[in-house]
């Protein structure tokens, strides 16, 4: 939750999304690990929710509905607190809740099938979809492949996230509820060693560059290149590199205790809640910053981020010490309400509340 701010103030710093400069390359890179994480763990969330409910048939209803609701907000809300503009004609985003809401309709079907069953097609999903690289990409898709795996345009709304391979990512998670659900120091012990073998596996396939990522890795500067793995759609590579070290983060996780780890947990309590928050935070701090900087609110700041902005003024773009203290600041003012509203959903346990 804490390393998506990053990225989400870089687009309004207008430092570039990666680069020959390590400071701008890692600021982008460090936060490759979040969308995985995301749908790999609303996947464990569904599966953990599912045992609550006791019934697969009232898990499918919240799914589909929570999905609904997912896809209704990035299309509104969230479209809204990107670009502080209205022109909805000509610029919708189908960002990474757009796609959490589709797979969540897409889980709600799969949540029938037995665990270990769901587990293994999404595993053969991350595994296997990058066989379709050995083939030419047709000249058009249709909004349905765009949908599923080519992404692109279909009138004003912009596939960023598609559906494959990020359902499978979700169906893991969904199955590696059963892990959650073993003992403690079994569950870290799992966690760790299938971090580092996924880890390992990720560093041979990347140095033999036969299957797995259509970016080469060779360069002038093939230390940032080795790790410059695709994310759109992303790759089995890019699953490797950000999950293996997931996993063995979260193998430690259980045991962090002070303060950070008590602030961490907060923002872990109420994700979504952060997610709608933290975008016009950070938008309204970026119009801040531009106020301060030039005497006037700059009026590029109302583009259509973070996919189709304007082209970037001259002299605009924030230094990498401004980026990082906007963020800082933004992450320390979102975590009182965020406190606030985990605080809420503990002491009142209201349906509607559970989808945010």
């Amino acid at each position: 939750m804490v390393l998506m701010a990053i990225d989400h103030v870089r687009v309004y710093a207008a430092v570039p999304a990666g680069g020959q400069s390590p400071g701008v390359f890692f600021t982008r890179w460090i936060t490759h690990f979040v969308a995985p994480a995301f749908i790999f763990l609303a996947g464990t969330s569904a599966y953990l929710h599912g045992r609550k409910l006791g019934d697969r048939a009232a898990l499918s209803r919240y799914l589909v509905s929570r999905g609904a609701l997912l896809i209704l907000l990035e299309l509104t809300v969230i479209r809204v607190a990107w670009t502080f503009n209205l022109d909805f004609r000509h610029y919708l985003l189908a960002g990474v809740i757009w796609l959490i809401g589709w797979c969540m309709i897409l889980m709600a079907a799969a949540v029938h099938l037995p665990t270990r069953a769901i587990g293994v097609i999404g595993v053969a999903i991350m595994a296997l979809h990058n066989v379709i690289n050995f083939f030419p990409e047709p000249d058009d898709p249709g909004p349905l492949l765009r949908v599923l795996y080519y992404g692109g345009a279909i009138g004003p709304l912009l596939i960023l996230y598609v559906i494959v391979p990020w359902i499978g990512v979700m169906m893991a998670g969904y199955a590696f509820g059963l892990v959650m659900e073993w003992p403690p120091e079994r569950r870290r012990r799992f966690a760790l060693r299938l971090g580092i073998a996924l880890t390992i596996a990720f560093v041979v396939l990347r140095a033999v560059g036969v299957y797995g990522d259509p970016r080469p890795w060779t360069s002038d500067m093939p230390a940032l290149m080795f790790l410059a793995t695709t994310k759109y759609p992303a790759s089995l590579l890019f699953l490797l590199m950000t999950l293996g070290p997931m996993f063995i983060v979260l193998s430690f996780a259980e045991s962090w205790r002070g303060k950070l780890a008590g602030v961490l947990e907060t923002f872990g309590r109420v994700p979504f809640f952060y997610y709608l928050l933290h975008i016009p935070v950070i938008h309204l701090a970026a119009c801040i910053v531009s106020l301060i900087r030039e005497g006037r609110v700059n009026p590029w700041l109302f583009g259509n981020f973070p996919v189709d902005p304007p082209p970037v003024p001259d002299g605009y773009r924030w230094s990498l010490w401004l980026l990082y203290l906007v963020f800082a600041l933004c992450v320390a003012a979102l975590y009182v309400p965020c406190r606030r509203y985990a605080r809420l959903r503990a002491e009142r346990r209201s349906a509607w509340l559970s989808y945010l």
